[in-house]
């Protein structure tokens, strides 16, 4: 079945960057749209970024201009550059596919999450 696995993340000053890594596995990475949502301290899961199977994207407000989300179908892997960083950007960064087989069913795949932390 599918399985996402997201890496990259780490603790990081106001005004710096990182980039998340989500690998894919299962053979659907191509065909689906890939998302990352984030969840801080004391807060909701909240949508962050997506990218559709054709390559097109959505950012949260509070994240364009500063967060850029791509795709390499070669490597099953989605990424997330994120730029400027502040403080509130820290949380737990997660991978989502959403898989729909059947008109009767759909499934939804989480990675584990990786932690950023903004602060001086």
């Amino acid at each position: 079945q599918v399985q996402l696995v997201e890496s990259g993340g780490g603790l990081v000053q106001p005004g710096g960057s990182l980039r998340l890594s989500c690998a894919s596995s299962g053979g659907i990475f191509r065909k689906n749209d890939m998302d990352w949502y984030r969840q801080g301290p004391g807060k909701g899961r909240e949508f962050v970024a997506r990218i559709t199977s054709g390559g097109f994207t959505n950012y949260a407000d509070s994240v364009k201009g500063r967060f850029t989300i791509s795709r390499d179908n070669a490597k099953n892997t989605v990424y997330l550059q994120m730029d400027s960083l502040k403080p509130e950007d820290t949380g737990v960064y997660y991978c989502h596919t959403r898989v729909v087989p059947t008109v009767e069913a759909q499934y939804d795949f989480w990675g584990q999450g990786t932690p950023v932390t903004v602060s001086p």
